[in-house]
């Protein structure tokens, strides 16, 4: 195998190895505890094994690069890309998660569903992976989102708690938020450079900082990445966030989630960074969460809180570092990211085993914990001396290099820089006091008393991982450059190219300023710490002087403001529960959007010479046009009518494709029609009498009336006006004669309509699926809630009638349904079932040739189906047919995005159709081609969607059945009620839609 080939793999197998672990383990069943843990622990070790692998090319300058073909025609490619910067970054992601793995397997409850948690932490770990590892900006922001979406699910995963959902949604809506404006920056910045490929713009700085657009991208981008990194003021939602399992904490505070944010930073510092906006922007942010943490944290009663803040403060001290427009400090703040991973995730899960082993995490009430766990009383002073920058630990080294940057920083903000030193040694006092905080205050002192457990050592194994880290702390502090330097130097160069600068990570270089500034910082920290000790016997909560500047209590009034009181004006402005109102809005706003772009633009006949009008189709348009106008006429007081009216309409349009030789829309809109007016039909029993109007005047009335009209004609002429502005410009066979070549050659399809959808636009075609069976689901969650008004709630007159007839038949056997009654339309229906099936199937196999297609067959199958459920009903149906619309839709979508993905396996961009020829036993050569299968999943979802939407409006007709029961005559005999099928959508009863 060649070395690209290899290569390609590796960023490939590291990628999406995540993601498949993270599938596999949602499949197992909820008490698989160790097996998932096996399968994580072994994708988290597979995964840094291949990071590995890639340490010669990395470490020797090269980057590995993977690109796939994805949207060429966009120029946008799913392009994998790895040197030293990123190649350190998924080391830490897979290695920390490793440890994270066997210590969650330890941690969690038994009764906990294990796997869940599991396949949440490995799609977690996929999507930060793909951060990493991304080549393309598109791509970064996308995983990004990826990363907010799976840590949401992780920190609500004890979602039957209160602070769970509130910490998950607050994170949440705060880096989703910053991923959106990130997403803008991105497109803004690959605008700028003229491509999103991540060499093209590393290599565009100049050209990228000169740019006038430069200012808006840069604020966009920081905004994303300020967010995800919980900087000021952005910072709250991360303590809010410790209500996630400790592991959680442990792997999205120290080396993932919020790292991301600096990430960002630092993988683009070569071309954003270097002016006065970036020094103002990302060193400001940095120097107010670098010190708002460490204070805050100082007076933290939750070890986790403690923990947070802390992660707060030195996630602004590296924000710090990398706004000082200084390579140097470039170089430190990626150390200290290393660094802080380390002693961050052993303090976490130490605070984690002192929770698992005495039921709490309250340092009011721990004490004394040494006598009882002096294992993990030595670990956690170990990881805390790192944090706390004790000399011989690794945050020593680091600390030290921030404190020299401090001193030598230059730019043109000079009040900024005088205070840098000082604030410095402020937060490295606050750091020690913290620290000082979480060991004496949880494991030195008297014996704690009333604890819901006896505390003791935790087991071995869940004590391993923490102990790896602590060790490195102290190997790391030691011996720097052998242990971290070639990593951290190749790490640099590859951030920094040519501009890497000269350093040293010596443990001593001599009686220098800086060990000054460390040691003053020892001692203040020390002192402050024995000075605050009466306020924490005195139980203080919140910290001096800001405690009522809490972040949450602001995020939750925004909240408030957005959702309640601007939600409720806007509701009041623009909002009605009538719908004609809502689209009388909808369309003057469109008119408004068209008209304000034909103004700007202009709009005018092309070059082409309209051709005459055939007085046959004239006739047709006007039946047509006269439908429409009746409909309309008829739409407030007769509904049934202005439906019919509406399906002449669309008839006529179905004889319009026929005129111009096109079979496939006509096919397509006749089936639509059918498929529509019966849901239609079905669903008028429900809505409310309409009532001539009371209360206004007829003047008024009538100035309605105009009004509607005159905005009516003005959508119509101006929607007939463009496209008879656009058809005169381009001579049809321009347009087609690029498909027509190509559809065969490339497509291998004779039926260039099904092939353009299947093919040249099967993105689109997936993304309107998609869309449809997002429809049907909020349709079917809609009716689900929906209570029928009170006057259509009662069986109608005319069926009471008929019901009555029926019943009072002599003929008329005890359990019969409508199906017996009606019997010759019944037989005809079932015998038809099978036929319209093989109907649709053939019209399903023959669209790549033919007028046909997976739309339409799939329209072809839910007609089948309606016709059973309207002379069955749902029960008689479902007793006989499983009907399951929701794994239609699903097995719809992978099948469709599946096919997609297998082009990528061959090389090919996404969706990129295989056409070849098969040559079988007896039957000889035969067209086949992939497309089959991504119609086979279109056909899918559209009998899915059709029939999820058909079994929302059979739960009416349970309702109204039951509402309407009293009214059957006294001396109608009693009807055993069916059997329910068991079949429908979780918490929907299904019914009959016919029996009513």
């Amino acid at each position: 195998m060649s070395q690209t080939m290899s290569d390609a793999l590796l960023l490939l197998a590291a990628t999406g190895l995540p993601f498949a672990g993270a599938i596999v383990a949602g499949m197992l069943p909820t008490h698989a505890r160790n097996t998932a843990a096996w399968l994580a622990g072994a994708i988290a070790i597979i995964g840094l094994g291949l990071v590995w692998a890639a340490y010669p090319t990395v470490a020797a300058g090269g980057v590995i690069r993977h690109s796939m073909a994805w949207m060429p025609s966009l120029g946008l490619d799913f392009t994998l890309r790895m040197d030293g910067f990123a190649w350190l970054f998924a080391g830490l992601v897979f290695g920390v998660g490793a440890l994270v793995v066997l210590y969650a397997r330890y941690y969690m409850s038994a009764d906990d569903p294990v796997p869940r948690f599991f396949a949440f932490l490995l799609a977690f770990m996929g999507s930060m992976t793909g951060v990493v590892l991304s080549g393309n900006l598109i791509q970064l922001a996308f995983f990004w989102e990826l990363t907010s979406l799976f840590s949401f699910l992780l920190i609500g995963y004890w979602h039957h708690t209160a602070a769970a959902r509130d910490g998950a949604r607050m994170a949440l809506t705060i880096t989703a938020t910053g991923g959106l404006c990130l997403f803008a920056g991105v497109l803004l910045l690959g605008h700028i450079a003229g491509s999103y490929n991540l060499d093209v713009v590393l290599a565009s700085g100049d050209k990228i900082r000169e740019h006038a657009l430069y200012l808006p991208a840069l604020v966009l981008i920081l905004m994303g990445a300020l967010t995800k990194s919980a900087q000021f003021p952005f910072h709250f939602w991360l303590p809010h966030a410790m209500a996630a399992p400790t592991p959680v904490s442990a792997y999205l505070h120290s080396a993932t989630l919020v790292k991301a944010g600096v990430f960002l930073m630092a993988r683009l510092w070569p071309v954003l960074a270097g002016t006065d906006a970036w020094f103002w922007i990302v060193g400001s942010a940095g120097l107010a969460t670098l010190l708002i943490g460490a204070y805050v944290a100082i007076f933290q009663n939750d070890l986790k809180g403690l923990l947070a803040y802390s992660t707060i403060s030195h996630l602004g001290l590296i924000t710090l570092l990398l706004g000082l427009n200084s390579e140097l400090a470039m170089v430190a703040a990626i150390f200290h990211i290393l660094n802080h991973a380390a002693f961050k995730a052993s303090l976490f899960m130490a605070a984690g085993i002192i929770d698992h082993e005495t039921g709490t995490r309250d340092l009011r009430r721990l004490s004394g914990l040494n006598r009882f766990m002096p294992f993990t009383t030595r670990l956690a002073m170990v990881a805390a001396a790192a944090m706390a920058g004790v000399p011989l630990m690794n945050g020593f080294i680091s600390k030290e290099m921030f404190f020299a940057e401090t001193l030598t920083a230059q730019g043109s903000v000079t009040f900024l820089l005088d205070i840098l030193p000082f604030a410095a040694m402020v937060a490295s006092a606050f750091a020690v006091a913290y620290s000082l905080r979480f060991i004496h205050g949880a494991f030195f002192g008297p014996d704690p008393v009333d604890l819901p457990h006896l505390p003791h050592e935790p087991p071995a194994w869940m004590r391993l991982p923490v102990e790896i880290l602590a060790l490195a702390c102290i190997i790391i502090g030691l011996l720097p450059a052998a242990t971290v330097g070639p990593y951290l130097n190749m790490a640099a160069h590859a951030a920094l190219g040519a501009a890497t600068p000269e350093y040293s990570l010596a443990v001593w270089h001599g009686f220098n300023t800086p060990l000054v500034m460390s040691l003053l910082a020892l001692a203040a920290g020390v002192t402050l710490y024995f000075l605050l000790q009466p306020l924490f016997r005195n139980n203080i909560e919140g910290p001096p002087f800001i405690s009522r500047l809490e972040g949450r209590r602001m995020f939750e009034r925004s909240m408030v403001f957005l959702s309640w009181r601007l939600a409720r004006t806007l509701e009041g402005l623009l909002g009605t529960r009538r719908l004609q109102p809502q689209l009388r809005l909808v369309v003057c706003v469109a008119i408004l959007a068209a008209g304000w772009a034909v103004y700007r633009r202009g709009l005018g006949p092309g070059n082409l010479v309209p051709q005459g009008i055939d007085p046959v189709l004239a006739l047709i348009w006007a039946i047509g046009a006269a439908c429409a106008l009746g409909a309309a006429w008829q739409a407030k007081f007769h509904r049934l009518a202005a439906l019919i009216l509406l399906g002449g309409t669309g008839l006529v349009t179905c004889v319009t494709f026929v005129w111009f030789s096109a079979p496939d829309l006509a096919l397509t809109q006749l089936l639509v029609e059918i498929v529509t007016t019966i849901l239609l039909l079905l669903g008028l029993r429900w809505l409310p009498k309409r009532l001539p109007g009371t209360g206004t005047s007829e003047v008024m009335r009538t100035g309605r009336r105009l009004r509607d009209l005159a905005i009516a004609i003005t959508a119509g002429l101006g929607m007939a006006g463009l496209a008879f502005g656009v058809m005169t410009r381009f001579p049809p066979e321009i347009l087609a004669q690029h498909f027509l070549e190509r559809a065969y050659t490339e497509g291998g399809g004779t039926n260039v309509v099904n092939v353009i959808l299947v093919d040249f636009r099967g993105f689109d075609t997936l993304g309107e699926i998609a869309v449809l069976g997002v429809v049907a689901l909020t349709a079917y969650a809609l009716l689900r809630r929906f209570r029928p008004a009170p006057d259509s709630v009662d069986v109608p007159e005319q069926q009471r009638d008929q019901s009555a007839y029926d019943i009072a038949r002599p003929e008329r056997r005890e359990g019969d349904t409508v199906a017996d009654w009606l019997l010759i339309p019944s037989v005809i229906a079932r015998l038809l079932f099978p036929v319209v099936g093989m109907v649709a199937l053939f019209l399903l196999l023959r669209g790549h040739d033919l007028p046909g297609g997976g739309f339409a067959a799939g329209l072809m199958g839910s007609i089948a189906m309606i016709l059973q459920y309207m002379l069955g009903g749902t029960q008689w149906v479902e007793a006989r047919l499983r009907v399951l619309p929701l794994r239609w839709m699903g097995l719809g979508l992978l099948l469709a995005a599946g096919t997609g993905l297998g082009a990528l396996l061959f090389g090919r961009p996404f969706l990129t159709t295989y056409f070849a020829y098969a040559n079988l036993p007896l039957i000889g050569e035969i067209p086949t081609a992939s497309a089959l299968l991504f119609d086979i999943g279109v056909f899918a979802l559209v009998i899915g969607a059709t029939m999820l939407t058909l079994i929302a409006l059979a739960r009416q007709s349970v309702r109204g059945h039951r509402a309407a029961a009293p009214r059957v005559p006294a001396a109608s005999p009693p009807v055993a009620p069916a059997p329910v099928a068991t079949n429908a959508p979780t918490g929907a009863p299904t019914a009959a839609t016919g029996d009513d």
